[in-house]
């Protein structure tokens, strides 16, 4: 495990070299819909560039994407695409707002990071049994720096098989679900095992990313995109976890989001 790690960080210093004291920059990313580039196999990128890849499926919450990108994407040396079974829109969990998917799965063939979101019922169970986009998960997995999930797209890691036997969180409601793909429930903002970093529900995607920042760039730049997307988290509740909330306004949250979805 150890030598792993090192191999890791040597092949990021390698990735990033130049890049941390260039100050905070737009890599790339996602923006305006577009048509998929026909003549670009892969999503390869310039030398030295750290490639993440944001899985994007009918039904995904939208801030287990977006809150990671937003950190991510402005980390030097670092370009963020969004990736889906066809490039074009893809629908939310509650269907009323859609992100666009600028590359297609076969058009991806390798990522130095995976970032597989969460989403509604729905969409959580339904990519969890959709042997396309589970057969990309593992052939991107292989080669991986990082494999990462927000919220219930743990569940969706394990299902491509990549949990079996290892700690990993993901959203509150979802926990007992962990244990029938094989992984064991951690508590924690996210939870780091070898290559494979799993994040609990939506805000903590945000928490995530900016671990992953400082593990590409060094502390500094992860300091300064806290700074820089002002994450300073003060709510006027204390109810953000399970353990603060009564059984009533569990329902209460759950009913909610169902409500929501589509």
């Amino acid at each position: 495990m150890a030598e792993t790690d090192r191999d890791r960080r040597r092949l990021l210093r390698t990735v990033v070299a130049g890049g941390i004291g260039a100050g905070l920059v737009t890599a790339g990313g996602a923006s305006s819909a577009r048509a998929e580039p026909a003549a670009r196999e892969d999503m390869a990128g310039e030398e030295g560039e750290v490639r993440v890849a944001v899985l994007l499926y009918d039904g995904f919450t939208a801030l287990d994407a977006v809150g990671p990108y937003e950190v991510l994407c402005r980390v030097p040396g670092v370009t963020v695409t969004t990736v889906a079974e066809r490039a074009g829109r893809v629908r939310t969990d509650t269907g009323e707002l859609s992100l666009v998917a600028e590359r297609s799965l076969e058009s991806v063939t390798r990522a130095e990071i995976l970032l597989v979101p969460g989403g509604g019922q729905r969409g959580t169970t339904a990519t969890m049994a959709n042997p396309a986009v589970l057969d990309w998960i593992r052939h991107i997995h292989r080669r991986t720096v990082w494999t990462t999930s927000v919220c219930t797209g743990s569940l969706i890691l394990g299902a491509a098989g990549l949990l079996r036997g290892l700690p990993a969180t993901t959203y509150w409601a979802s926990r007992p679900y962990l244990a029938e793909v094989g992984a064991v429930y951690t508590p924690g903002r996210f939870v780091e095992a070898g290559k494979i970093v799993t994040a609990a529900g939506v805000s903590a995607g945000i928490d995530m990313g900016l671990h992953l920042a400082a593990r590409l760039a060094g502390d500094q730049v992860g300091r300064a995109m806290q700074l820089a997307v002002e994450y300073d988290p003060d709510p006027p509740f204390d109810t953000g976890s399970p353990e603060n909330a009564s059984p009533e306004l569990q329902r209460l949250a759950l009913r909610l989001l169902a409500d929501a979805a589509t």
